[in-house]
């Protein structure tokens, strides 16, 4: 999709569709509409439906005016910001998805949406607290209408035989007041960048298990990488015996079960300029299939354990818009791909595997897996040099029972990373809630006959299972998001399409460009 950032009165604006806010200014059940720009063409043009009660601003709500009165659009999409005291960068991004998805389906392959310049009153409060006030109004809501749309314009099904292409040609973001171009661009450059990352990682999920191998998803990181053409990424795809020599036994205990070899890719992002340190570690769980090993899973269900790499998927293509942003920090990602299955090779429930930092691990539960590939993933990290860790996994099933599917879960070892993330997440727009790692729940996965156990059972299996994590970071800063319950979406919504989501990847981009002090 082309973008294009233009200063333009909106009433002479030639366009397919003119996509504008309304906001509820009403209290209560009381619905007060009004467009978010005092534009006097804008608001003649939509003053009757206003008056006829037709429009209410509820979030998200679609109405759409054919050849509005005194405009060149040759129609007019009115998108529901809801309460306007509630109106924020979070909404409006969301606000673009569902006006691409709303158009894709009338065969309207261009529209334009006019950027607004001012924010609700929480809104306001809340820029304060995250500096996006110091980054402009204007500037955030460009780049959040950017990448609403990108993530609006996904489909997931490449693989129907009458697929209708219905992809957008042509989004062009309206900006008014008195422009700082430079600042805007900018804007609209990053958002498209996290946009296209974000879709990037989702066609990675999307990809069936049969055809998005260890080996395939080690490919797409190395083309991926040839793509971005930066100087500055390099890509490493370490194969079974690296992996052996390593002496990853936690990782290769996983793999060992399946006739498809594993991967361990290893991307290096190393700017000129960027200090010695911070190193930052992105660590992805990468199991592209996920049966449960001898600790089969049931089978209702089990073909969305093609999602099982989300985790490391997201790492990609966050190092995909990261070398586009070229942040000046190094960054190091590594991504441990494997299928889990069961097999005559496969690892039993009782065996003690020995990982990379040498703790001994008894296996209570094949299908607790994903830790085990993060614990040498982590480790290696740590070896390569890296200072601060970040890993995202589809880790357990635990974390929806506790937070379904509207947040993830966070956990941390360090108050001061911890903040910097949640930073992050407040310029993203991502949700994720903060679990405990308290002391107690360590003792749940001493084992008696190696130092710990790979599941700590049914209760607390979120914690417990980044309690194992936590075995192999040390004192290192370290961040543990648990996306099980956010990385698919199980139903449509008005701005994204059922199926991945790619989340993780604006949150960590953001984390990462916190640490750039050139900005």
């Amino acid at each position: 999709m082309k973008t294009d950032l233009i200063f333009s009165s909106p009433a002479e604006l030639e366009t397919a569709c003119l996509a504008v806010t309304v906001l509820d200014h009403g209290e209560g059940d009381k619905n007060l509409p009004r467009l978010a720009t005092p534009d006097a063409a804008l608001n003649a043009a939509v003053a009757d439906l206003f008056a006829g009660g037709e429009v209410t601003g509820k979030i998200f709500e679609t109405v759409m005016l054919h050849s509005p009165r005194g405009l060149r659009a040759k129609r007019l999409l009115l998108v529901g910001g809801g309460k306007a005291k509630n109106y924020s960068s979070y909404e409006l991004r969301k606000m673009a998805g569902t006006a691409a998805r709303f158009l894709k389906p009338k065969n309207i392959r261009s529209f334009a949406f006019l950027a607004p310049n001012t924010w609700g009153g929480k809104a306001d409060q809340q820029a304060q607290s995250t500096n996006v006030a110091e980054r402009g109004g204007e500037t955030e809501a460009v780049k959040a209408i950017v990448e609403g749309a990108f993530v609006g314009d996904f489909d997931p099904d490449f693989y129907k035989s009458d697929r209708k292409n219905q992809s957008l040609e042509q989004l062009t973001v309206v900006a008014s007041g008195n422009p700082d171009r430079g600042k805007l661009q900018r804007a609209m450059d990053e958002g498209r960048a996290i946009g296209e990352a974000q879709n990037f990682t989702r066609d990675l999920v999307n990809e069936p298990g049969n055809r998005m191998t260890p080996t395939e998803l080690a490919n797409r990181a190395r083309q991926m990488c040839e793509e971005v053409n930066s100087p500055h990424l390099k890509c490493e795809i370490l194969n079974a015996d690296a992996i052996r020599q390593l002496k990853m036994g936690a990782f290769w205990s996983v793999a060992q079960g399946s006739d498809e070899p594993p991967a361990l890719i290893v991307l290096r992002y190393d700017p000129p300029g960027a200090p010695q340190k911070p190193v930052l570690g992105l660590v992805g769980k990468g199991i592209t299939f996920d049966s449960g090993g001898i600790s089969i899973k049931p089978s209702d269900g089990m073909e969305k354990m093609k999602y099982d790499m989300a985790g490391g998927a997201a790492m990609l293509g966050a190092m995909r818009a990261i070398a586009r942003l070229q942040p000046k920090v190094k960054v190091i990602a590594i991504v441990c791909a494997t299928e889990n299955m069961p097999s005559g090779k496969a690892q039993k429930p009782g065996d003690v595997q020995i990982a990379m930092s040498g703790k001994s691990i008894e296996i209570i539960n094949t299908d607790a897996e994903g830790r085990l590939v993060l614990a040498d993933g982590l480790f290696y990290a740590r070896q390569l040099g890296c200072t601060h860790l970040v890993d995202a996994a589809t880790l357990t099933g635990a974390c929806v029972v506790a937070l379904g599917y509207v947040n993830a879960g966070i956990f941390s070892n360090n108050e001061e990373i911890y903040k910097r993330f949640e930073k992050a997440l407040q310029r993203s727009g991502e949700k994720m809630w903060r679990l405990p790692l308290d002391a107690e729940y360590q003792e749940v996965i001493r084992s008696n006959i190696a130092d710990i156990v790979n599941s700590g059972g049914r209760w607390g299996g979120a914690v417990t299972a980044a309690m194992f994590l936590k075995e192999f970071v040390d004192e290192t800063p370290w961040v543990h998001l648990d996306i099980a319950g956010t990385a698919w979406m199980e139903e449509s919504k008005s701005w994204i399409a059922k199926g991945p989501s790619g989340i993780a990847v604006r949150s960590l981009v953001e984390f990462v460009r916190g640490f750039d002090n050139t900005n």
